[in-house]
């Protein structure tokens, strides 16, 4: 990415910052090509014309690349698809994957027996508790809709079309068959929030995603020509996933699994692109959530972001974007001198917090044994050998030294290396032994230690996800059904709070409900429709994150509509 092309886009989509970072040279950036997100077609075994029976859906198996994949976001090509009105054409009907069952076992004791016994934490029962009781189905259809008059509309109203964005966004569903097999339905569309809770509490999806704002209803797509049909709009996404940072994960977690120590990476990235995506950009309208297991997911709602193009969308990605590879043990990716003021400014915000969260016993533990710090001086250029050698006696000698001040240590006998000498910070110049550079040398290791913080902290983006409109992200507020963790908006004030076992199951949520209704002495009906089931949520610990979301993210947005 040049920094023409930045430059472009920055005009395009109208920033606001009061001083942009394309007055200096920007990142040289490598695009990433690795596609983590396919959807491949197959011919069927068995015809499967009646899977779903509605008139304008299409059902895709599915096809990851990224290990034990969270299925959070999927690219669908729609020119690749095709249907019929009420059919599914037979040919183009792909075989049904068969998976194994993503229900994971919790174990939890029965204060009446005394007895321990296996309760699911997602299950169909549990799926039906929470999509009848508890989905905001209100809070979805008013951020979706993007209609300013939901401001005003008391809660038990519905929005009209007219105006409203809702009826034009695509809904994708997985939909979970009695023999554990998945599928696909695609182009689902909804005038209102009465029909969408009709279709989920009917189909009970295991999960949701959400698509593009189309320039007609998805449903109708079969009655436009594919140049007729074209998104539209939609908001700009970022996925950051922990199975990325498998390469510098120490904590003893690897892909699907996840700990609070190896969580901090995820905060510190969100900080990053949080303050990115704000000062170098002028959005505002950002909210962050949980993706239900091991990432997170941002959304951009801002007209400016929702209506930027492919290529648009591309080039901000890519600003953020910095290859963090790591060959046989050091860095092995450039970075530009003098450093680009996002890196600069990033290594400000990222290095208090690699010192607190990465390189402790408490934390990754990279400078807390000498095996750990032996590795870790072994990151240095070849170059600095004698800064190794000389580090190693130094540690070796005193066994005082905290991991804060052998960082310390390491940048100043570093800076000392790189001003020609090949002594020990402090040593006389009597002593001091001049060593000879190369330019290439003294460049590489004015790069490491940003190198080295980053490779731990900074975003690591799915580039994948965020670059089409028309790529799909599972819907916030689902549920993840190898968790049965919901996928809770999180407050980046108070993002180092976040705790991952505090994050609500079905199971943990069925039994604040049951708990609830004993203490209030009222049976309640899963099925009803009054105002009361409609916020269910509001007493239980899921309040806190969605009330977050309502005042805090969808009622400014709203406001700040034209």
């Amino acid at each position: 990415m040049t920094a023409a092309d930045v430059s472009t886009t920055m005009a395009a989509i109208g920033t606001t910052a009061a001083q942009p970072l394309f007055e200096t040279k920007p990142i040289t950036i490598e695009n990433m090509n690795n596609e983590k997100d396919q959807v491949v077609e197959k011919k069927p075994k068995s015809n499967n014309n009646n899977i779903v029976g509605s008139s304008c859906e299409e059902i895709t198996s599915k096809k990851r690349t990224r290990a034990d994949t969270d299925d959070d976001s999927v690219h669908h090509d729609k020119e690749n698809m095709s249907t019929t009105n009420n059919t599914i054409t037979p040919s183009l009907v792909p075989t049904v994957t068969k998976v194994e069952s993503t229900y994971d076992k919790k174990t939890t004791t029965n204060a009446d027996n005394g007895s321990d016994e296996q309760q699911q934490t997602f299950s169909p029962d549990l799926l039906r508790m929470y999509y009848s009781r508890l989905f905001p189905y209100k809070l979805i259809t008013d951020w979706l809709s993007y209609n300013k008059s939901a401001l005003t509309m008391p809660a038990s109203s519905q929005l009209s079309e007219s105006g409203s964005l809702l009826p034009r966004r695509e809904f994708s569903f997985t939909l979970k068959l009695p023999t554990g097999d998945e599928i696909y339905s695609r182009y689902n569309s909804f005038s209102t929030e009465k029909e969408l809770k009709s279709a989920i509490s009917k189909k009970q999806p295991i999960k949701i995603d959400i698509g593009a704002v189309f320039t007609h209803p998805p449903k109708n797509k079969n009655s436009f020509s594919s140049s007729k049909f074209t998104p539209e709009q939609r908001e700009l996404v970022f996925d950051i996933d922990l199975t990325d940072y498998d390469c510098v994960r120490n904590c003893g977690c690897k892909e699907a699994r996840v700990c609070n120590k190896c969580w901090k990476m995820m905060s510190m990235a969100m900080k990053v692109m949080d303050v990115g995506l704000k000062e170098d950009f002028g959005f505002k309208d950002i909210c962050w959530f949980f993706s239900g297991r091991r990432g997170v997911h941002c959304w951009v709602s801002d007209e400016r972001a929702r209506f930027m193009s492919n290529e648009e969308r591309s080039a901000v990605v890519s600003y953020f974007e910095v290859s963090l590879e790591i060959d046989k043990t050091k860095p092995s990716w450039p970075l530009p001198t003098p450093l680009h003021p996002l890196l600069m400014r990033s290594f400000q915000l990222l290095e208090p917090l690699f010192i607190r969260d990465i390189i402790p016993e408490h934390g990754h533990g990279i400078l807390a044994t000498e095996e750990q710090w032996t590795k870790f001086l072994a990151t240095l250029p070849d170059s600095a050998a004698p800064v190794s050698t000389a580090l190693v006696k130094r540690w070796k000698n005193d066994d005082n030294i905290t991991v804060e001040d052998k960082w310390e240590d390491v940048k100043k006998y570093v800076a000392n290396f790189l001003n020609g000498s090949t002594s020990s910070p402090g040593a006389t110049s009597a002593k001091s032994k001049k060593n000879h550079l190369s330019p290439m040398d003294k460049s590489k290791l004015l790069a490491w230690k940003y190198q080295i913080v980053f490779a731990y902290t900074y975003p690591r983006l799915d580039i994948n996800v965020s670059k089409m409109q028309n790529h799909l992200l599972k819907c916030p507020f689902c549920i993840h059904p190898k968790t049965g963790k919901v996928c809770i908006p999180m407050d980046l004030n108070k993002v180092e709070e976040f705790d991952l076992e505090a994050v609500p199951t079905l199971l943990d949520l069925k039994q604040e409900l049951d708990d609830t209704m004993k203490q209030k002495e009222v049976k309640v009906e899963e099925d009803s429709e009054s105002s009361q089931m409609k916020e269910e949520w509001r007493r239980t610990t899921l309040n806190a994150s969605f009330d977050f979301f309502e005042k805090k993210v969808l009622e400014p947005m709203l406001k700040r509509l034209p």
